[in-house]
Order: structure tokens, then sequence, then C-alpha cells
């Protein structure tokens, strides 16, 4: 599988550094240069991917709301 186009802007490359498998859903960290991104993707998911730790992996973030909270 290739992509040829996608409209998602926040792309991170990176390797998968681990996987937490739930019967359901599991957690995805995705080791990038800008540091450690988290998923939470079906079990099916992982499983018709072929997702296995060293996996190259693109991470898209696309979010229909950001919220800023002031610290």
């Amino acid at each position: 599988m290739s992509i040829a186009a996608i409209n998602a802007r926040n792309q991170f490359r990176g390797r998968i550094k681990e996987i937490i498998h739930g019967p359901v859903v599991s957690e995805v960290d995705v080791e990038t240069p800008a540091g450690i991104i988290t998923a939470v993707i079906t079990t099916r998911s992982i499983k018709d991917l072929e997702l296995g730790l060293g996996s190259e992996v693109l991470a898209l973030v696309k979010a229909t709301e950001v919220s800023i909270a002031k610290l």
C-alpha cells in the first residue's frame, strides 16, 4: 500500500516503539524526531496492517478542535 496524496498536514514519520494490546483497542507508541506520539487504534487494525515493533509508520494528526489552557 502506498499513499499518493492525503489532506492531513500534521504528519510524523517514525517507528513503532511499543504496543500495549487490549481486547478491542490498543495503544501504539510511535517514536518520531519530534518525540513520542501515542495513538489508540483498534486491535483489529494492528493485525490487519501487520504492525509490530520497529514497523515504519506515518502518524497522521487531524484535529477538529484544539484547546488551550493557561499554565
